[in-house]
């Protein structure tokens, strides 16, 4: 029976064991979930959110394009008069013009009666021109409201794409037509192929018309109304897709954040979750559907923790319960230990009392507890006499036998020294009666003795606790010797390190003077090089405006950009001497770096658009202490980088913050970047070959990037993955945010696309013919009026009383004088003092400044005609007002 009884209860404590585990594991599996969901919701609102401003920025980027072109007077014309053939072709030039520059799907001028008047794939077979779209939504909307929008298939291309419409007034105010640009967002798809969720958007009918995977696109959230499929009809928005609906099974309980659901058609493997943002402007709604296994597997990992922390506490409490038992044990046997314990202490005891009288014996003479010691030892006691010795204490001073016993005075072993001359010159007795007033006074010493035969002790004595003295002898001899060698290898050494610093501050001194030849020796070829190819960048510029034909404008864009890259690689050469040189000054500073970063990501973001990628700036309050300039240099060739060698998908910018730094990133989704080439990439001229054909760079930036970053003290450094992107990243202190200074440079103004230069009186002064002559034709295709373009003498004489030009382009070199000097001298002619522009190749920041503060106009060489136009009319505009 109490056997039985045990098993019993043995049983009973398994079964509320592992039901406690299955009640503590169910709810340990629902709270997880439900949290795991919570936090899967929250990341997919903030992914919805980034889609959302990606698609926003895309279309934002044409939404003023149309409202531009409304205003263009040939358009205006052409809607308020009779076209006819050639007056139609040049219309459709003129939209195709504006259409490779724009990178837009297709460019249609309508007039009221909803006719394509022009179009900028008149070339096409699938021309939109004398196509009726009276009856699309745009255009309907556009001679209503003003301004239309709309999504669907064109209907001569049969490709889908995202139309905006502008109304065209006439000179009575009246609608006369409309333009209307077409946007293709395919390049979104394409970019959502590198998420693993699924994405897509849907119109105001549920219709899904953008999709990350082809399988979801035209199908619909809910079934169609008569009303919904006879407007599809009417405004042909699809075309003749078959709009199939989606077959969803609702999974999610009411409170749990994002929908969990199972699809049936088309089929996923798996539960998901499906987010959804609502786009009002336009009035889509963007969806996400991301897996759900990461919350089943949460439950599942808490309920394994909960079932594995019940039962541990459960084997506690058993263990707990078997710790008593065990302790009764312990009880039973202290009492044998006990006992024990009194046997071993009489025995300790025993020994204790053999010690004692063996440590009594010691002073019977030559001691053997003093036998293992290397010095020499002896021992005297209050009496000054004798007491115990050892044998290395007689092997030093040769002692014949009879002399050392116990009970000898200390004085007689004095006396025998002292006949063998080991107390040293002087008076016997005074040495001897010195040494014995050292022992009574019972004061330690030390001191070091040479003996006649060369052998050096150091002698070293201490008193005793119940008087007497204990002295030591120390053989030091091969250690003096040894010191003796160093000392004289020491005063060698140093001679030669005397010989070898002055040896190294000449070749250093030397070393600086090459470098400094250098840096001028590169500055004066890198400015006669650019001189030539500013020249011939302008003709080029000249020559392509005066080419009608296709080819012969590729060839002259191929020219273009052969110089322009030859620009770069001059101008990273001289960087990379004026880092080397130290050449390069510094202003660091503490600063603000959100508007640098808002630049970078503004001016980048439009490159990257023209490559079919996003570029994301992530927003910060950040205050830094850097050089503003270079640091915009180090993240320009960051995001250079990226853009250039990622094929598709995103780039972004943003901040880390740690302690007292700041850290900058750039991330891409590129190729990534072999381990073992992540150290040889940040040396000159070495590139990877993953890079767009004609836009690989000639492997200076990221040197230059280097060299700046030990410059300013910055660590430079990058992760990297093959196949899934790189990160490079300069690291920087914080600052102060009660030290920041406003930055007082005035914005440039926006000014119109138009032609406000034409007519206006230019001078070029530069002292090389070629880039005159190169000026000359690039102004005058512009309708400048250019009076002079000669060098300074010629300038000189040609400047009279009230007959200043509008604008002034003037060299900074000019031999034997220079602009700014000229400039003076020119404006004491004239009588007054018209806007003017630096154009030079020396790369001086002292030269930037004081154009700056003199509020005239500064261009590096060679110049871009882009850069110059903006920058002549700036100053046009600015001296209007």
């Amino acid at each position: 029976m109490p056997r039985v009884r045990r098993h019993r209860l043995i049983l009973l404590v398994a079964l509320a064991i592992l039901g406690g585990a299955g009640v503590v594991m169910a709810l340990a599996y629902h709270w997880a979930g439900a949290r795991a969901q919570r936090a899967e919701t929250a990341q997919l609102e903030r992914q919805l959110d980034l889609h959302a401003q990606a698609l926003q920025q895309r279309i934002d980027r044409y939404r003023t394009l149309p409202q531009v072109l409304a205003q263009d007077p040939d358009l205006r014309a052409a809607l308020t008069s009779p076209v006819d053939d050639v007056r139609r072709n040049a219309l459709n030039q003129r939209l195709e013009d504006a259409n490779s520059v724009t990178r837009s799907s297709t460019l249609t001028l309508i007039d009221r009666r909803g006719i394509a008047l022009a179009a900028s794939n008149w070339r096409e077979p699938t021309s939109n021109v004398g196509e009726d779209y009276s009856f699309r939504p745009y255009v309907k909307q556009a001679l209503r409201d003003g301004r239309g929008q709309f999504y669907g298939i064109g209907l001569t291309t049969g490709e889908p794409g995202y139309f905006l419409s502008q109304a065209i007034t006439g000179d009575d105010g009246a609608v006369a037509g409309l333009v209307v640009i077409k946007i293709e967002l395919d390049a979104l798809e394409q970019e959502w192929l590198q998420t693993p969720d699924i994405v897509l958007v849907s119109d105001a009918h549920g219709v899904i018309f953008l999709a990350s995977q082809d399988a979801w696109r035209y199908r619909t959230l809910r079934p169609l109304s008569d009303a919904d499929r006879r407007e599809l009809t009417a405004t042909r928005q699809y075309a003749r897709q078959t709009l199939r609906p989606l077959q969803v099974q609702d999974l999610s309980a009411p409170g749990e954040g994002a929908r969990r659901v199972q699809l049936r058609d088309p089929l996923l493997p798996g539960a998901v979750l499906w987010q959804s943002i609502a786009l009002p402007e336009e009035g889509w709604q963007l969806h996400l559907l991301h897996d759900a296994s990461a919350i089943t597997a949460a439950g599942r990992s808490a309920a394994l923790a909960a079932g594995g922390g019940w039962l541990a506490l459960a084997f506690l409490a058993l263990f707990m319960q078997q710790r008593r038992r065990i302790a009764l044990l312990q009880r039973r046997s202290r009492e044998e230990l006990e006992a024990v314990l009194q046997q071993h202490a009489q025995e300790l005891r025993t020994a204790q009392d053999g010690i004692v009288e063996a440590a009594r014996s010691a002073d019977a003479g030559l001691s053997r507890s003093l036998e293992h010691l290397p010095q020499g030892v002896v021992i005297i006691d209050a009496d000054l006499r004798l007491v115990a010795w050892n044998s290395r204490y007689m092997e030093l001073f040769r002692f014949p036998p009879d002399l050392i016993h116990v009970g000898r005075p200390i004085e007689d072993v004095f006396r025998h020294n002292a006949r063998r001359g080991l107390l040293g010159p002087g008076p016997v007795e005074d040495a001897i009666q010195r040494r014995l007033d050292h022992l009574r006074s019972g004061k330690p010493h030390m001191r070091e003795s040479e003996k006649d035969d060369g052998v050096v002790l150091e002698i070293r004595g201490n008193p005793l606790p119940d008087g007497g003295f204990v002295t030591s002898y120390a053989d030091i001899t091969s250690y003096k010797n040894a010191a003796r060698e160093l000392r004289s290898l020491a005063d060698a050494l140093e001679h030669r390190v005397e010989e070898r610093t002055r040896a190294l501050a000449d070749a250093t001194r030397a070393a600086e003077n090459a470098n400094r030849y250098k840096t001028r020796f590169v500055a004066s070829a890198v400015h006669d090089l650019l001189q030539p190819l500013n020249a011939a960048r302008m003709f080029v510029s000249a020559l392509r405006g005066r080419l009608h034909d296709d080819e012969a404008r590729r060839i002259a864009d191929h020219v273009d950009n052969a110089l322009a890259a030859q620009d770069a690689i001059l101008n990273s050469l001289l960087d990379i001497a004026r880092l080397e040189s130290g050449a390069l000054p510094t202003r660091v500073r503490d600063f603000a770096l959100a508007p640098l970063l808002e630049t970078l990501a503004r001016e980048f973001g439009m490159v990257a658009g023209e490559r079919g990628l996003v570029l994301d700036g992530v927003p910060t309050r950040a205050i830094v202490r850097s050089d503003e300039a270079l640091l915009r240099r180090i993240l320009q060739n960051f995001l250079s980088n990226a853009i250039r060698y990622t094929p598709r998908g995103r780039v972004l910018l943003g901040v880390r913050r740690s302690a007292d730094r700041v850290r900058i990133e750039v991330h891409d989704q590129g190729p990534g970047i072999p381990e073992s080439l992540q150290a040889e990439i940040f040396e000159e001229f070495r590139r990877l070959n993953d890079g767009v054909a004609n836009d690989r760079g000639a492997g200076l930036g990221l040197a230059i990037v280097e060299r700046i970053g030990r410059l300013l003290g910055h660590r430079i450094g990058l992760r990297s993955q093959l196949g899934r992107g790189s990160v490079f990243w300069v690291e920087l202190p914080r600052g102060v945010a009660g030290a920041v200074i406003a930055d007082a440079t005035p914005m440039p103004a926006e000014v119109d696309d138009g032609s406000p230069l034409r007519g206006r009186h230019v001078w070029c002064v530069d002292d090389d013919p070629r880039v005159c002559d190169a000026t000359r034709a690039l102004l005058e295709r512009w309708d400048c009026e250019v009076d002079l373009a000669a060098g300074p003498d010629a300038a000189i004489a040609a400047a009279t009383p009230g007959a200043s030009p509008d604008l002034l382009l003037l060299d900074v070199r000019l031999g034997d004088t220079d602009g700014p000097t000229l400039y003076a001298s020119l404006c004491e002619r004239w009588g007054t003092a018209p806007p003017v522009i630096l154009v030079t190749a020396e790369r001086d920041e002292a030269l930037r400044a004081l154009a700056l503060e003199r509020g005239w106009g500064f261009l590096a060489k060679p110049v871009k005609p882009a850069a110059l136009r903006a920058l002549m009319t700036q100053l046009h505009v600015r001296r209007a007002r």
